[in-house]
């Protein structure tokens, strides 16, 4: 068994975007109370904080989310007062997490929380800083969207540079220390894509680890829409431009060289 000595041992943040996910959130967030329960008893973290980003709710979800963290200290809310999508609750959770460490997942649970330990260990043994993962199986999603996500991972090598299978699914496990120097813009999906692109434009060592996939059973996707697409696509086109003054940073101390005059 993997332990990692007490005085050593990181904090953890999990946090869940959520809209209108009333039917997931108690499942969502009782399952990773479990796991992380089961790291702290190992000594693989030192505590943990789950956090619940209510994405201005329309559903029973605000409510629900309020209710657990009355009872649970380790529980925590944020309530957006206007939807922001995806990219705006992402960026909630990151700076709301206190952990050393953060992981976010969809609140439908696509992967098993049991996987969040294998992906500790991994960040730990390769002294990486973002831990990715990639579905093993996707037949279940359908022809269609196993075509749309092949073409965007194509088109964000070809663009950036940067090859990774499926780099937009919702498992990211990161140091919060990255985000000294990775500041994320996206307000839509491609915020997943702009996370990756970021960290390995400035130095920071991303590895990826697969893992099975639990399509959702309750509720509507619309990541794949049109008028997502539309965002997505302006999104790209914008980190391109950002990334030209990017420089890498000082992994260890987080500190990049100053620009240029």
């Amino acid at each position: 068994m993997w332990r990692v000595p007490a005085r050593t041992a990181p904090t953890l943040s999990v946090f869940f975007p959520m809209w209108n996910e009333q039917e997931y959130i108690h499942r969502a967030v009782e399952t990773a109370k479990t796991e992380c329960e089961i790291a702290v008893a190992r000594g693989t973290i030192a505590d943990y904080e789950l956090i619940v980003v209510d994405d201005a709710s329309t559903d029973d979800t605000p409510k629900l989310a309020d209710e657990l963290a009355a009872v649970d200290p380790h529980v925590r809310v944020v309530h957006h007062p206007v939807n922001r999508k995806l990219g705006g609750s992402m960026k909630t959770g990151f700076a709301t997490a206190t952990g050393d460490l953060v992981l976010y997942s969809d609140a439908d649970l696509p992967w098993d929380m049991a996987e969040m330990h294998r992906a500790l260990r991994l960040l730990d043994y390769y002294d990486a800083d973002v831990v990715s993962a990639y579905r093993l199986d996707r037949t279940t999603e359908g022809a269609t969207r196993a075509v749309y996500t092949f073409s965007y991972n194509v088109l964000i090598r070809r663009l950036f540079g940067v090859r990774m299978r499926d780099i937009n699914f919702a498992f990211k496990l990161c140091r919060r220390s990255i985000f000294e120097q990775v500041v994320l813009h996206s307000e839509g999906s491609f915020i997943d894509a702009e996370l990756i692109i970021r960290a390995r434009k400035l130095g920071y060592q991303v590895i990826q680890f697969g893992v099975d996939y639990f399509p959702r059973t309750r509720g509507t996707s619309t990541l794949a829409s049109l008028g997502v697409i539309r965002t997505v696509v302006s999104e790209m086109f914008r980190l391109r431009h950002d990334l030209r003054n990017l420089v890498p940073a000082d992994r260890r101390s987080g500190i990049g060289p100053a620009p240029s005059a």
